[in-house]
């Protein structure tokens, strides 16, 4: 077993830290919560939505930053976060606007016209991280949020995290 025994709850404006040793079960735990990966036994509820039956609501509220999170490493930081938010329903003006907006957000804009696969690892985190908060989530889980950045990148982004948390 990977995982037993888990339970909790988070609310709204709570930041929720999982510690432990490599191997202990935390990113498993969240690929489960997010549907990624299905328990053997128990379930998680997204604002109420169970996971396993009823996938599309439960992540239609869910922003996920996976460990090592992929993303289509030809396409310049724009047209990825353009094809991602129409995968997330967002069409014309106002997709380009939500991406505009978050390439900001993010500190992208110096790269937006980049490929992914020419960025620092540092860069590529934050295209990731753009992605899971594109469509404005009121729950985010994120795995090692901050890996590969530098002392900088990773005080921009917890703040971020502490920002986002009032509402999320």
């Amino acid at each position: 077993e990977a995982v037993r025994g888990v339970s909790f709850e988070v609310k709204k404006g709570e930041v929720l830290g999982f510690l432990g040793p490599n191997g202990a079960g935390k990113s498993t735990t969240m690929r489960m919560i997010t549907g990624f990966l299905p328990p053997t036994a128990g379930t998680a509820r997204i604002q109420g939505f169970d996971i396993q039956d009823d996938p599309v609501a439960a992540k239609q509220r869910l922003g996920y930053l996976p460990e090592n999170a992929p993303a289509y490493s030809d396409m310049t930081v724009t047209s990825f976060l353009r094809f991602i938010a129409s995968v997330r329903g967002w069409k014309g003006r106002g997709a380009q606007s939500r991406v505009d907006e978050i390439i900001e957000r993010c500190s992208l804009t110096g790269v937006r016209h980049r490929s992914i696969d020419t960025l620092s690892k540092g860069y590529r985190q934050r295209v990731c991280f753009a992605q899971s908060i594109l469509h404005d989530p009121p729950v985010l889980i994120m795995d090692e949020p901050t890996d590969g950045l530098d002392p900088n990148q990773k005080h921009i982004v917890r703040t971020m995290i502490r920002e986002m948390a009032r509402e999320k």
